[in-house]
Parts: C-alpha cells; structure tokens; sequence
C-alpha cells in the first residue's frame, strides 16, 4: 500500500518497486479462479461464494464507472449483502462488522458515502432504482426474481447457489430511510439479546489497553463508537487485538500503559465517550517519533464541550491546547508530561464521562490521586459506579471518600488483566425492544440484563415502564416487560431520570401516547440537562420531531413535559422523522414508527450503527415489524425543484449603509416571504431606540440583546423569513458562530456588500444609530473576514441611478432563485436542440453595459471572462475580489441569461497566470459565493482547489474544462480519455478544447463526443476544436457552444464563430429546417408583429418566416395548422375562443381564462384527438398575456407572494392577515380575465374589480373559482372599506374613454392609505 501512495521517482515507472509482488498476485489470483472453476464446475457451492458481493457491486459498478473501480464496487456489494443475510436473519451481526473492518483495513471503500467514492465520482448519486435496473440482467436471476449469494457466516455461504430474494428486502439495504409501518405480523412472546454495552465496552478496552497482559473481552459492542476507540488505542501503541471465535471473542494484550503519541490525526467521528476517554489517555503517551497527539472528530463532535475535563488535565500538569473552537476539539496534546496526580478538582454537572476518564488514568499519574467533583451533584452517579467496579475487575480498587461528599482516592497502580471479561447487553439499548412491547401490548424479554448490572438504565423497566402501566418481571440477569392492551399507556406526572439519561428518549415517545383516564395526560421527565449535549441536543429534538406527529411538548431546564394523545390521532411527519444523526433519536421514533397509524418515513437509517448496527433487522424479526426502503436522495434527484426550492430563512449580513434593508425588503417581496429587520425588531421589543440602549447600559448589553434576538429568529421563524441583522451583529463571537452553523446546517446567510467609499459617505449622513467610536474603514477591515466567516453567500449592492432603478432588483431576484434553487439554468439547457454562450472579452463590463444586450441576443448564457478583466487598481495583475465582485454584479443586473464564471489560465489560452494559485483559488470561491450559475474549473488547477471548489458548488454547477491549445492530444487514440474521466470527477459539465489540423479531427471527435454521450448520457459535454479548421465541430456542437459577436473587441478563442454563423450552417445542412409562423385574425393588417419577429429570426441567423394570416374564420386555420412547415402561431380576435377545437391540447390557464393567444408546436409528440391528423405535429394553446402582464409588474417591483398552500407549518390567521396583499383590475373585457388570472398567480388577495358594468363584473366573477377571492367595487363605500391594492391592471382600451363614474372610485382606492410599509404600488396600463 505505501508503493501504491508513494509517487514514482525520475527514471522510474511507477509500483516498479513491487511489480514482482504484483506479478504473483495476479498469477495467483488466475490459479485460484482456475481451480475454483473447474473443481465446482456444477456450482456446488465454492464457485458460489466467488459471486458474493457483486450482485450489488455490479450494479454501484454500472453507475459509478470508471472512477470507481470493479474491486472498489464489489466491496462495498458485500458489506451491502452480508448486511442483507443479517438482516434476513441468516449471518450474524458480528460478522458483518468484521468484513467491513477487514474490506476496509485494505484501503477500500464499504460504503457508497465513503468520501473517497464520493470524491472520485464527484459525488454522483445512486438511486435504488438505478440499481435495481441493473440488477435486473444480472445472469444469476431467474426471470425477474434477483438471486444474491447470502453468507451464513464468514467464508461459508447459505445455500450452494445465490438465493431469490425478493426487492422489498434488497430495497430496504440499499435506501438512506426506512418506513416503519404499524405492523406486527407476529404479536407474541419475543426474546430479544441487544449488542453489548457502549459504556462497558469503551470502558473495557481502555483497562485493557492500560493492563498487563491477556484479556479476552466477550460480547464486546461491534459499533463506529468502539472501532473508533481500537482504532485510536492501535495507533497509540496502547494494545494489539486479535479476534477469535469467529469474531465474538477480541484478544486484548495490554501494554501496561506504555502509549507513544501518534503522528497522525485521530479522528474519532461523532464518538463522544471515545473521545472523552482518549483525552485523558492520550496524556500518557510518550515522545517517541512525535511530540504531541490530535484528537478531532466530525463537525457535530467539534461542538460538543470537553472543556471541564481539558482544564482539568491541564491544571494537573498535562499539555492539551483548543486547535479551534475553545472547550471542543481538536485538540493538540502534548506528548512525555502525563498527569501529576495529588489533589485533583473536576465539574461533573455536565458529564459523568469525565469523571470516568480520569479514573481510569489516574492510577499511571506520578503519585496517588483525591479526585472531588465540585459544582454541585454528579450527573449520572451510576456510570461512575459502574466505572469504578470495572476497575476493581481490572486489579485497581478505587476508595469512595467517607468524609468529603463526591470524592475518591485512587492509588498509584498499574492494571492486571483479568483473563477473560464478559460485556453485558447495552441497557439503554435494551429500552427499545422493552418499549415496543409496551407500545404494542405484547411480551419482550431481555435475557442477560436485570437488577445486578452495572447500568443505569436496566431501572428503566421498573422506575418507567411499571408506573406505565406495564407487568415487569426482573431477575439478577434477566427483564420480561408485557405491555398493557395497545393504546392504555398510563402517563408519569413526573419521572427523575438522572440515573438512566440516555433512556429519557424511550420514555419519551412512550408518554407521547400515553392517556389518563381523567385529568391531564401529561408526563414530566427532569434530570436529563446534560442530553443537551449529546449527539444532538436531544431535549430540543424530542420537542420538535414529536410536533410532527401533532405531539405537544414543553422543554423544562433540566427536563422536558409531554402532552399524550390517542395514538389513533398522531398525525403523519410530512417528510418523515429527522433523526440528528444520532442513533437514539432513530430507534426511539421507531418505536413509536410500531403503533403510529400511517407509517412513520425514519431519515438517516444508518445512524443506528453508532450502537444497534441491526436494529432495523431486530425489528423485522423478532419482532415481524414491516418495513419498507425510502431512497431518500434518489426522490431528491428525481424531483425538480422549479419554485418548490428551500424554504429556509435568509440573514442579511454586511455593514451599515451596504443596503442590507433594502436588498432584505426586495428579497422578500420576490420570494413572496416576511421580511424583519432586526434593529427595529430590537427597539420594538425593548421600547428604547439602539442609540439609547448603547447610552443607558453599555455596548455589551446591547450585543447580548442583539444575540438573544439572532437565537430567537433562528429557532423561532426558521422557513420563509427574511432578516437584516445589524452591522455588528459579527462583533460577538456566539452570533458569529450561530451563523456560521446555521449556514454550514444548509441554511443561507447572505453577506451583502457595496462599494466602501459609497458606504462611508452614507454613515456621515445616517443619524438614526450611534456613530462609530473608530475609523471607519478600520471596522470594515476588522470585521471583513467575520462576514465571510458567518456568510454563504455574498450580494454585490449597486448604487441606483434613476435609469437603472430596476437593475437591481433582476440581478436580486436571479441571485435568490439560484441559490434557493428555485433556477434550475442546466435543466433548462439540457431540454434544447441547440445552445450556445457568448464569451465577453471586455475589460470592463460596466464600460460595455450598453452592448450587453445586443450581443446576448440569440444567446443561452453569458461568460465573464476574468481572466480578461482589467482592474484599474491592479494594472497587469489578477483582478481583485471587489472588483470582480461588481462585475458580477453588474453583468447580473443587465442580463437575464445564466452567468457562467471562468478563469483561463495561460497554457489554457488565457491570460491568467500558471501559477497564480492562491489567486484563482479565491476568485473561483468569490464566483460560489456569490452563486454564478455556471463555473468553468479547469481541472488542470492543483487537487486542493478542485477538490474544495467541487465540494462547496451548493447551487453553481461545474463545466470541468480542459483546453490544449498546443495540440498535444488526439481525439483517435484515447489520449482524452484521461482527461474526460478526471472531468466526470468534478463536473455537471464537460468541456474539452482541442486543435483541428484537418477535417480528420473533426471527424474524430464528433466519435468521441458519441461515445462519451452514450457511456454517461446524463452528463452534458462541450467538445470542439479551435482553428478555422475546426469551426465544423463548433457548428456540430449542440450544447453551450461558446460564441463570439460582432460587437465584441476580439474572439475568445480562434476559429469562435457566432451563433449566428453557427446556425445559418445548421440551416443550409438541413439541421434547422424553415418554418412558417403566423398571425391569425382580423383585422392584422397594421399589425407590426412580422416586422419584429422576422427583424428578430433574421438578427439570430434563424431562416423562418412570420406572416399575417387575415382571416375571421376558424375553419380556415385547419389546414395551415397541420402543415409540416407550420411552427406556431399568435392569435387575436375574433379566434382567441374558436381556436381552442382545433388544438390537441389547452394549457390550464387557458382554460380558465376562456381563450388562447398562442399556439405551438409540440414535436416530441404526435396527435392522436383527431383521427384524420394522426401522426401529425401536436399542437398546444396558450395564453400568454396574464405571463406578459405578470413579467412586466414583476420588472416593475411588484412582488410575487407567499402561497401558503403548501407552508409547513401552516401560517396563523394573524400571518396570513398581515401577508394579505390585494389587487385591482379596472375593466371588464377578455383582457381582464387574463389580469384577474395573473394576479392570483402572483399571490394576491382580494382581488378588486372595477368597471363600468355591474352586471357583467357579476359574471365575470362568478366564471372564477371561489378562491380567488374577487370583490367588487361598485360603490364609493365598497372602495372605502376595501384593502388599498399593491398593484393595479388597466385593461380599457385606448380608443375608449374611462366612465366618468368609474373616476372617482379608482382615485378613492389608489389615492387611499399608506402602503409604504409594503413598497411603491404599480399600474400596468394595457392600452
């Protein structure tokens, strides 16, 4: 393995060190395969065997091809499959965990989440589906039944030939969630064994570890808790451990606490107590290579606290230092000082694991110990109990002081192992199947937990599930629970749970359906502070995850109240049952997944391997609960978010005078969300302004009340919300780290930023808060990296002149959708036959603004060559962020059309350096930040910025790009090969440039663009050559073709054409075939439509044709329709409604709106209404006014509003009343039925109408459906009492006068109130 990481020396091919090794292996390998083969040529069994792991594998290898290879994929088929014979009851969980151990000790992956496979294959998803598909022609089927080869245990399979097993069970093995239905297809008498204790086995291996000799340590937790603590304990050079027995038995020999320190880092995951008894081991070590030791852990761990016992160790001589966050790891520990020992004081209010940590290193401190635990009462006594008398079976017995309260002497010693020790069943686990038997009205027996164990948590049966209502039957070493008639569950007024915390969870579902007979169904559970910093805060989980199933809950300070209900009542968790990652949250919800009336969807199925790898197997049988597999990221990757993107809240972070409230309050109206700024939110709350705060307590007080605000908007308004925060909300270091973890939770925090000089001229004006006590620009630059640090996201705010009022509010609004995911640019491009970019070689946007929209014009996108900007405070360098920031900005707000950011290198054709590193680096970050739609990342950058652009895209999608201007590849002899497979690594897009010597090379390219679409068709690629003897492939390129414009300073790159070239060829080629378009009624004479639509066909190089088409009957139209030439047509009165019989299909708003304006040409399918066009073009009707009058109000500034249709939770009356926004239509006409339909779209309610007939208003509103919430204005006191509109439709014609009665109630209603509070109002005016 070292020579396959090693790089190969000059002169030296690579593995040439072990090509004799390899050579054997593989020899080997053959003779093996050989024997195998012709000794079992009848399948008897040993040929069997060869096949496990690849029904799955084959089928990861069919996706994930060719960046993860066959072996990769055939490893993790066999975790997948041994975890499919285990959970089919056949194969022991034991050996599962051992194969994954082994598989993985080898270097390869054993999961599809492995972040090597996720790496390598850039994250691409696997669906069940997917996989099923291949599957389905694996050889080993018989017909549709899939047949997979089940071990019965390591090297032995289950049957001579692969099993039929059916897709229900392989579904489940393969999906992120589980559905656990209300079930039980076998209500009786279950004897079930849980996996040894966490507590007991952490415990366990560290005495081991610390001992003299042999200890073979039986039933110990096969879990990512204590793989992780052998893992660490093997590193340290505390132990060596071998299995026996077929993995039940682990052979620990000791190493008498001689620990060295390790060089690498010691990643110990989500592992608390892992990492909370490695701490003060650690300590013990040695200097032999390395002075110091790390302990890390994943992002969660990284919150947890460690401080009491860090400060601990520290005041007793040890050297540990905080290499991030203060009081939680990483921590640095320094190697050769150990523990003094004497007199030691520790807080254990928060967590008895500290207190156990200590105990079992002081006996290796430089003299004996007096350990007192100050502060108050220990949590959890019993875990420290159970300590204690573990160490007495290790050799070393602790003294419980007799005179001072909470104090223990421990002396100087070293450990004896005991020849053998026995782990006993998980307690806390044990709760589970105990519950289900409680919750189900059924038996369930734990055999080897009852009155005599170490564990706090086998009181559970007694302390809870009695006073339940349930019969408990408890020997010294066994528990029977007999659950009473399903749904007769006595509620607890209140239970102390302090000696079994862990259990609170259990109980806590459990009291969710408990019922009193008479009086409040309420249970109280206290003494669990400390599970507010456990895996998750599990109080605050409990709380919100039963508010799904319609459960009320109180969090207490050290406890937490619940408000039981009929379990016939609990509600369905609209998107299931979100389990923290934490695998007590997930088997308590499963419990009450058993008697939950419509099923209850479990998210994050596999965190239950932290303690019960095969829990959800347990549930299947013994216990015959029904469970079902949900691929969860395979239904994200089907769905398409159009306007269903995140409902998460935005912060709006920045200076003051960036704009922060005026991009907060555009923001919400696009989105349709509540917008609060959260100073006035302060001063409303407070009844005092900031700058009288500030006066009267102090800056201090006023940031812990700005603080309290921050928590508060996070917790409590948590979807649909827009806040401004206040400029030196970053000053405090909580709120920049609620920030920064409300983001880094996929929640979005946007900085925005303006010009520093605009900002500064600002303040000197801005009186309503208190000046700056420093320079100005000294904050900005103290408090920049802050911003960064707590932001996402980064919004360039422009300065608005009187002409370019509205610019900002469409870069704004194209900003919001992409990184809310409501603009899905790439979906939009895939569905075209042709597309194409225009690459902008300016150096200054802004200075070119006024050709923008000329030269996009017949384009798809847009490209910001950076590399070819010219900062004019950086002459010759790399632009700087700023100004690359405000080009962005800047080319946002002029253009509609997607952005796509690139960075050209010069061995690329560019111009930026090779090795300007650092600096493309940080552009590249600037363009995710501030969510460009596109960025091109040529893959020739060093892995350190691939890797980290790749896994930070969020929204932006990837063209991995790589260009050879120097001709250096060929496109016949595979050498691009390598360079498209490192693309599919990090791109949603490939890009490939090469050079054309000869129409050869076109040719060969066009064959290698084939191959690469049919191997990963959902992948898109770019594949051209430069040169004018490679402008062909340009025209035979169909997707985002890169374009030049005659208005450009220069062409991008040599042989670029522009998409007007590009598609006159396609045309003269027959690629774009001619249509006709019309103009159908009468009269059209003077209409101007042709002249635009054919000044447009003719500017974008298209060669169709737009006519008028005068006629007043729609029989005439028939035969026009259905010619194959025909591409659409617009349509006016007289046709609008007698069109519609003659189209295949109407879109819905057509419908409702009673006619139709357009009709195109759908050609991905045929008609089948009309016999006699069968087989011909179908054609579509719509009406396209109500979206016209819809963009331009939108463009104008009117917002479109929340639907809270589909809001979760559901708003509150007061909510929707002060959301409530009306509109006006002034009119009566067709035109005012498409305005009425608009409107609704738009969100807003009541919907005025206004005209000069009251009969035909009448009937007008009644051809509506009711919720669209349409009043009449027909008299001064209707218009009086009337909610003002925000945005008014006048759809009288032009030749026609108003009615001199319609006057004065059209001023009583746009001239009344003050609607500042919402924004300006708008009139469209459609004459």
């Amino acid at each position: 393995m070292a020579a396959i990481r090693t790089p190969p020396e000059d002169g030296h091919q690579r593995l040439s060190s072990i090509r004799s090794i390899l050579k054997n292996l593989v020899l080997g390998s053959v003779q093996v395969k050989a024997h195998v083969v012709s000794a079992d040529e009848r399948e008897g069994g040993l040929r069997n065997l060869l096949n496990f792991g690849h029904s799955i594998g084959h089928a990861f290898e069919g996706i994930l091809t060719p960046q993860i290879l066959h072996g990769e994929c055939v490893a993790i088929g066999m975790v997948l499959e041994a975890a499919l014979a285990r959970h089919l009851g056949i194969l022991d969980g034991d050996a599962v965990s051992r194969l994954a151990k082994c598989l993985a000790s080898y270097g390869l992956p054993t999961s599809p989440k492995d972040a090597t496979v996720r790496r390598r294959s850039a994250g691409k998803q696997c669906s069940v589906d997917q996989l099923f598909s291949v599957m389905g022609v694996d050889k080993k089927n018989v017909g549709k039944m899939k047949r997979i080869v089940l071990l019965a245990g390591i090297g032995r399979t289950h049957e001579k030939q692969a099993s039929v097993v059916s897709d229900r069970d392989i579904r489940v093995i393969l999906s992120s969630g589980v559905l656990v239905q209300p079930s039980m297809s076998k209500p009786f008498k279950v004897s079930c064994t849980p996996p040894g204790s966490k507590s007991i086995s952490n415990r366990a291996l560290v005495l081991a570890a610390l001992g003299e000799g042999e200890c073979r340590i039986k039933n110990l937790l096969h879990s990512d808790d204590t793989e992780v603590m052998l893992n660490a304990l093997v590193k340290l050079k505390g132990a060596s451990f071998a299995w026996e027995d077929s993995g039940k038995v682990l052979v620990v020999k000791g190493n008498g606490g001689r620990l060295e320190a390790h060089g690498e880092k010691l990643y110990l995951g989500n592992a608390g107590t892992a990492s909370r008894f490695l701490t003060s081991v650690a300590t013990l070590a040695a200097s032999a290579t390395q002075d110091f030791s790390i302990l890390t852990g994943n992002a969660r761990m990284k919150e947890r606290p460690i401080g009491p016992l860090v400060e601990t160790l520290k005041a007793n001589g040890a050297g540990v230092e905080y290499l991030e966050k203060e009081k939680s790891l990483p921590i640095r520990v320094k190697a050769g000082q150990g523990m003094k020992g004497g007199d030691i004081n520790l807080a254990a209010t928060v967590s008895s694991q500290y207190v156990s940590s200590l105990l079992m290193c002081a006996p290796y401190a430089d003299k004996d110990v007096t350990l007192r635990l100050i502060g108050g009462k220990p949590i959890s006594q019993l875990y420290i109990d159970m300590t204690r008398t573990m160490m007495a079976s290790f050799g070393v017995h602790v003294r419980r002081s007799t005179t001072e309260e909470h104090t223990y002497h421990i002396p100087r010693a070293r450990y004896t192992n005991p020849k053998e020790y026995a782990i006993e069943s998980d307690a806390s686990s044990a709760t589970y199947p105990l519950a289900v038997a409680a919750i189900t009205g059924t038996t369930c027996t734990v055999p080897n937990i009852g009155w005599a164990s170490l564990q706090g948590d086998a009181r559970f049966a007694v302390d809870v599930l009695r006073p339940m209502g349930c019969t408990v039957e408890q020997t010294r070493s066994s528990t029977t629970v007999t659950g009473p008639a399903k749904g007769s569950l006595k509620p607890i007024e209140e239970v102390d749970m302090e000696p079994m915390t862990d259990a609170f969870l259990t109980a806590t579902v459990l009291a969710a359906v408990a019922q009193s007979q008479q009086g409040r169904s309420t249970t109280r559970i206290v003494g669990i502070a400390n599970q507010r910093e456990k895996e998750c805060n599990r109080i605050e989980a409990m709380h919100d995850e039963l508010a799904r199933f319609g459960v009320t809950c109180r969090e207490l300070p050290d406890g937490i109240e619940i408000d039981g209900k009929p379990y016939t009542d609990l509600s369905k968790p609209p998107e299931g049952v979100h389990c923290y990652d934490d695998h007590r949250v997930a088997m308590s919800f499963s419990v009450l997944g058993t008697i939950a009336p419509c099923g209850t969807l479990m998210r994050e199925r596999e965190c239950v391997g932290k303690t019960w790898p095969g829990w959800w197997d347990t549930l299947r049988q013994p216990f015959g609960v029904q469970l079902e597999g949900v691929d969860l990221e395979g239904r994200q990757q089907a769905s398409s978010f159009g306007e269903q993107g995140s409902d998460k809240s935005i912060f709006i972070i920045g200076m003051r005078g960036a704009g922060k409230t005026t991009t907060g309050r555009l923001a919400a109206d696009i989105l349709g969300w509540q917008f609060i700024d959260l100073d006035a939110h302060l001063e409303e709350t407070t009844g005092q302004n900031i700058p009288d705060i500030i006066k009267e307590s102090g800056w201090d007080a006023f940031r812990d009340r700005e603080l309290k605000i921050l928590e508060d908007a996070c917790k409590k308004k948590p979807t649909r919300h827009v806040f401004a925060c206040g400029g030196g909300i970053v000053e405090k270091e909580e709120a920049r780290r609620l920030l920064a973890e409300y983001h880094q939770s996929g929640g979005l925090v946007i900085l925005v930023q303006r010009d520093i000089e605009d900002v500064m001229a600002f303040l000197q004006i801005d009186k309503t808060r208190p000046a700056y006590v420093e320079d100005m620009r000294g904050v900005w630059d103290r408090r920049k990296p802050w911003y960064l640090e707590c932001s996402n996201y980064q919004f360039y705010s422009q300065k608005m002149g009187p002409t370019t009022a509205n610019q900002p509010l469409h870069g704004l609004d194209h900003f919001l959708r992409t990184i809310t995911g409501r603009r899905r640019s790439l979906d939009g491009l895939k569905g075209k036959e042709q597309s194409f970019f225009v690459s902008l070689t300016m150096p200054d946007v802004a200075a070119a603004a006024p050709i923008l929209e000329e030269v996009a014009v017949g384009s798809d996108a847009i490209e910001l060559r950076v590399d070819l900007l010219q900062d004019p405070e950086r002459k010759g360098k790399t632009p700087s962020l700023d100004f690359v920031a405000s080009q962005v900005a800047i080319l946002r707000a002029s253009s509609s059309l997607p952005i796509i950011f690139t960075i050209r290198t010069e061995s690329q054709g560019g111009r930026a350096p090779d090795d300007a590193h650092e600096d493309i680096g940080s552009l590249l970050q600037l363009a995710l930040h501030m969510s460009v739609e596109f960025l091109d990342l040529e893959i020739s950058l060093p892995e350190e910025i691939l890797h980290q652009i790749s896994q930070s895209k969020r929204n932006t999608k990837i063209i991995a790009s790589h260009h050879d201007p120097k001709n250096t590849f060929s496109w016949s002899n595979g050498s691009w090969v390598p360079h498209y497979n490192k693309a599919l690594l990090y791109g949603d897009i490939i890009k490939l440039v090469g050079v054309a010597k000869s129409q050869h090379d076109n040719a060969s390219l066009a064959h290698f663009r084939s191959w690469a679409l049919a191997a990963h068709p959902s992948i898109p690629i770019i594949a051209i050559n430069m040169g004018v003897e490679g402008q062909l492939s340009r025209i035979q390129n169909s997707f985002l073709t890169p374009v030049s414009h005659p208005a450009l300073p220069f062409k991008a790159a040599p042989g670029q054409l522009s998409a007007k070239e590009i598609r006159a060829a396609l045309s003269l080629h027959g690629v774009i075939k001619p249509k006709n378009f019309y103009l159908f009624g009468k009269p059209v004479q003077k209409s101007k439509s042709p002249d635009m639509h054919n000044h447009l066909f003719q500017t974008v190089g298209l060669p169709h044709k737009y006519e008028r088409f005068e006629t007043d009957d729609a029989a005439a139209l028939e035969e026009v329709i259905r010619r194959e030439s025909f591409g659409g047509a617009s349509v006016t009165i007289p046709l609008k409604l007698p069109i519609m019989g003659l189209l295949d299909e109407i879109d819905p708003a057509a419908k409702i709106i009673g006619a139709v304006n357009t009709t195109v040409v759908d050609t991905s399918r045929s008609s089948e209404a009309f016999p006699m066009h069968k087989g011909k073009p179908y054609l579509m009707g719509y009406n396209t006014d109500w979206s016209g009058m819809q963009l331009v109000l939108t463009n104008a500034g009117a917002p479109t509003l929340p639907s809270f249709a589909s809001t979760q939770p559901p708003p509150t009356e007061e909510h929707k009343k002060k959301s409530t926004t009306a509109g006006l239509v002034i009119g009566g006409g067709g035109t005012a039925r498409a305005a009425i339909y608009g409107l609704k779209q738009m969100g807003y309610t009541p919907i005025h109408l206004l005209g000069r007939s009251h009969s035909k208003l009448q009937t007008l509103a009644s051809s509506f459906p009711q919720d669209y919430n349409i009043s009449l204005i027909t008299s001064s006191e209707a218009a009086s009492a009337a909610l003002p509109p925000r945005v008014a439709i006048a759809t009288i014609p032009a030749d026609k006068p108003i009615d001199g009665g319609m006057l004065p109630l059209i001023e009583l209603l746009l001239g009344r109130g003050d609607e500042g509070e919402k924004g300006e109002r708008v009139l469209l005016e459609m004459a």
